[in-house]
């Protein structure tokens, strides 16, 4: 069984976005409803939080190596300048659901970020998933979700993952070299009693590592769907996952403490925290924004 070691016994609420900084060493992370954006740095365990001003999803690299793409709940896509997180707003997709909010996002090869809002909520179907382009223009791709989570990559991009945490379904997509998304399908459906699927990552083969809300456990899937293995977790509310270290051996998981009441707190002393699992497979190297 692979060891599960405490990083940063941070207490978010919801821990989310793990994202592999290789120029910087360092791993960035969110918690979105106590909003802040979080760095840990593997050389010496330093850490450094930002405040910021609304709830925020995620945050993704610029390939100009200008800073951070992020998904704020009100603004929508922004950019964040590094040092004094200085705000840049990009664009709202959803001026109409103002409930709305980002919740989960990654990078492709070719510059583009693809980013899935809910129901802050989580009532309604009235979350998207988005495709923002490198020109700044972004398209929605797919819709009727109440909690969407995910989205991963398997390692050519011909695959997307993308999840609807409330029905428990794990989708797949065919995915274009132009960006298109077609033949969605059901890859994985979670049983009852293992909790609900949240944020996911790919490894180099093709594996899909899985967080389960509710489910105190991480998940790998072959790329056929069948189940591989199961990490258990000192937590119940896994969020995300995503590779990092210099050789993208290292899986990086974040959780959260949000809606527990005081036994179950008490019961679980790490909720929130940032944990580090040795997965014996290396990932793939997080995508940048190209615009």
């Amino acid at each position: 069984m692979s060891e599960v070691k405490c990083l940063w016994p941070a207490g978010a609420a919801l821990g989310e976005g793990p994202l592999w900084s290789p120029g910087e060493g360092a791993l960035y992370w969110v918690d979105i409803k106590s909003p802040a954006l979080h760095r840990y740095r593997l050389a010496d365990g330093d850490t450094t939080s930002w405040v910021m001003p609304e709830r925020i999803g995620w945050v993704i690299e610029r390939d100009n190596g200008e800073g951070l793409v992020a998904g704020f709940k009100d603004r929508g896509f922004v950019f964040l300048t590094p040092g004094t997180m200085a705000v840049e707003v990009i664009g709202q997709p959803e001026p109409d659901y103002p409930d709305n909010r980002f919740n989960d996002a990654k990078a492709d090869a070719q510059g583009r970020i693809w980013a899935g809002t809910m129901d802050d909520n989580e009532r309604e179907a009235s979350g998207c998933l988005y495709r923002l382009d490198p020109d700044l223009d972004w398209h929605r791709v797919d819709k009727g979700y109440v909690v969407s989570n995910g989205p991963a990559l398997s390692p050519d991009e011909s695959v997307m993952y993308h999840t609807d945490t409330v029905e428990g379904t794990i989708y797949s997509f065919d995915l274009s070299s132009d960006g298109r998304l077609n033949g969605k399908r059901v890859f994985a459906k979670i049983p009852e009693g293992d909790g609900y699927p949240d944020g996911m990552t790919c490894d180099a083969d093709g594996g899909l590592w899985v967080a389960h809300w509710g489910g105190w456990r991480i998940s790998r899937f072959r790329p056929n769907g069948e189940l591989d293995r199961v990490i258990e977790m000192p937590v119940g509310q896994v969020t995300s996952c995503a590779f990092g270290g210099d050789n993208l051996d290292r899986l990086f998981v974040t959780s959260a403490s949000v809606g527990l009441s005081d036994q179950e707190l008490e019961d679980q002393p790490l909720a929130g925290a940032l944990f580090e699992i040795d997965p014996g497979v290396t990932g793939l190297a997080p995508g940048r924004f190209g615009g």
